[in-house]
């Protein structure tokens, strides 16, 4: 018998479940076409503006293999490289649309369609201003930063935050890995393993075992700054002022490096 979960639409978005789980889809799609045995994502059997009916996962305490086995699976996810960044729909990140669009040019897409868009949303008038100034002012040269150190465009989750991905094992005691809850879109993979640092980040197993199938790049550290600059502004934006220093300092960062 197949236990199931059913998800209400908490948002103000009629279609946020229709595309929440036209990413689910996407993303097991190419887990399957890569023939990634580590990875799992719920199966979807029903969606409607009003609730996503999908697969039951009953989570347990990552293990060391848990998070070896997401390390593993998310570095092959990454290898499979794809011609144009972004998506051709728009999505949410959390309770925040997502503008995505295709693009060749990922530095313009990620400035763009990440930065611009979230600024945006600022509701001060005098904030928003600041940090749009000061964005216009280094936009040139992170384009081209961004540009010259993406390797390629991968099938990224787009939320990889502890809390999008679940752990439990299958009849014969083997762990499984579950993502859930995507922002899916194509770009730089070091995208998703910026975001997996953020709130507590997950465990050295991850990390080591992702190196070792795929070793992140050696401008990392620099760019999780940047791309962790989006998340805290979409944060800025849901839940106020506790977020605005980490938005501060992903602006210094920015204009320090270039």
């Amino acid at each position: 018998m197949t236990h199931t979960f059913t998800k209400s639409n908490a948002s103000r978005y009629s279609d946020a479940l229709t595309v929440e789980a036209k990413g689910l889809e996407l993303l097991a799609t190419r887990i399957e076409e890569a023939g990634i045995q580590e990875l799992d994502v719920p199966k979807t059997y029903q969606v409607s503006e009003k609730r996503l009916v999908m697969t039951a996962i009953h989570g347990e305490c990552a293990s060391p293999t848990h998070m070896a086995r997401l390390g593993q699976g998310l570095a092959q996810l990454h290898q499979r490289s794809f011609p144009e960044a972004g998506l051709t729909y728009n999505n949410y990140i959390g309770l925040n649309p997502q503008s995505n669009g295709v693009d060749d040019n990922w530095g313009r897409f990620f400035v763009e369609r990440r930065l611009e868009f979230q600024l945006s949303l600022i509701i001060n008038a005098s904030l928003r201003t600041d940090f749009q100034t000061r964005l216009s002012a280094v936009k040139p040269k992170l384009i081209h930063y961004l540009n010259h150190h993406c390797q390629q465009f991968s099938v990224l989750h787009g939320d990889l935050w502890s809390g999008n991905v679940l752990f439990d094992y299958d009849e014969s005691g083997r762990e499984r890995c579950w993502l859930i809850d995507p922002a899916v879109y194509y770009g730089d993979r070091e995208v998703d393993l910026a975001m997996s640092e953020l709130f507590g980040g997950f465990s050295p197993e991850f990390y080591r075992h992702y190196d070792d199938v795929f070793k992140r790049s050696s401008e990392y550290r620099n760019k999780r700054s940047i791309y962790n600059l989006y998340h805290y502004l979409n944060h800025y934006n849901l839940f106020g002022g506790s977020y605005l220093q980490s938005c501060e300092a992903g602006f210094e960062h920015i204009e320090q490096l270039l």
